[in-house]
């Protein structure tokens, strides 16, 4: 029984180590491998999308590269859908994520932010014939959304009565709006501008209300307070010093709030 008892002890004693080990500190990891693995969803436009030389980019494409930079490391950028964004993080497939993520109190439950690094700005667009002024008014119709995106859960929250069409990226939403599948979406400025720019001979769709301006984070996996601390300072200073406002001046079109980083 002794024996037994030593050996339990023993192994408790190893297997708390192992776990220990698991979960060790991601920035020395990154360093220590020389690269850092950034997930994006491609097919946002403005944030993240294929340009005409089939390479990435986007504010967010641009935003992880500096941060691979500033690291001293090599950067893994890993392509995956909207709805992934928060998985990804959560089963360790990157080390961080930046791609348009708005803060929520939900998705805190799952993942870690850092202070906010950009703005999004969730919108309901409708052709103009189409009376939508509020919530209410979208009772009854049908409105495409991107799955798991703010979009989604707050059209899903504020609008109980609507049809909602759910799409597992920006581009499909896109194409589902350009080929007449759907008249009505919750989307954000961007999408809007790519939609219209693909009606070619049609009349161009318009924002009917503004749901909410979110702020977004980058996202990291819960408890690793290193690389937060790390991100939470990288983004401050180059917000303070122009950088992160000019990277989303550049394809945003629109300036960032000032008091950004301390909401």
């Amino acid at each position: 029984m002794r024996l037994l008892t030593k050996f339990g002890i023993a192994a408790s004693a190893a297997l708390l180590m192992l776990a220990s080990a698991a979960h060790a500190d991601s920035l020395e990891n990154i360093k220590k491998a020389g690269k850092v693995r950034i997930a994006v969803a491609m097919g946002i436009p403005q944030y993240s999308y294929v340009d005409e030389n089939l390479k990435p980019t986007g504010s967010d494409v641009e935003t992880a590269k500096l941060i691979a930079k500033d690291l001293g490391v090599d950067l893994d950028l890993i392509e995956i859908t909207n709805a992934a964004r928060v998985p990804t993080i959560q089963t360790g497939k990157a080390d961080i994520l930046v791609s348009a993520l708005g803060i929520t109190e939900e998705r805190k439950k799952a993942v870690d932010y850092t202070v906010p690094y950009a703005t999004l700005s969730i919108i309901v667009i409708a052709p103009k014939e189409i009376e939508i002024k509020s919530y209410a008014d979208l009772a009854g119709k049908r409105i495409g959304v991107t799955r798991a995106t703010t979009n989604d859960m707050d059209i899903t929250k504020n609008a109980p009565g609507a049809q909602i069409v759910r799409f597992e990226d920006d581009a499909t939403l896109i194409t589902a709006a350009v080929t007449g599948q759907l008249d009505i979406i919750s989307s954000q400025s961007a999408v809007l501008g790519g939609i219209n720019a693909k009606r070619a001979g049609k009349e161009p769709l318009e924002v009917k209300f503004t749901q909410a301006e979110t702020n977004l984070g980058i996202a990291l996996p819960k408890g690793e307070k290193p690389l937060q601390d790390w991100l939470n300072t990288w983004v401050k200073t180059n917000f303070d010093n122009g950088t992160l406002r000019e990277v989303f001046r550049k394809y945003q079109h629109r300036e960032l709030p000032d008091d950004l980083t301390s909401r």
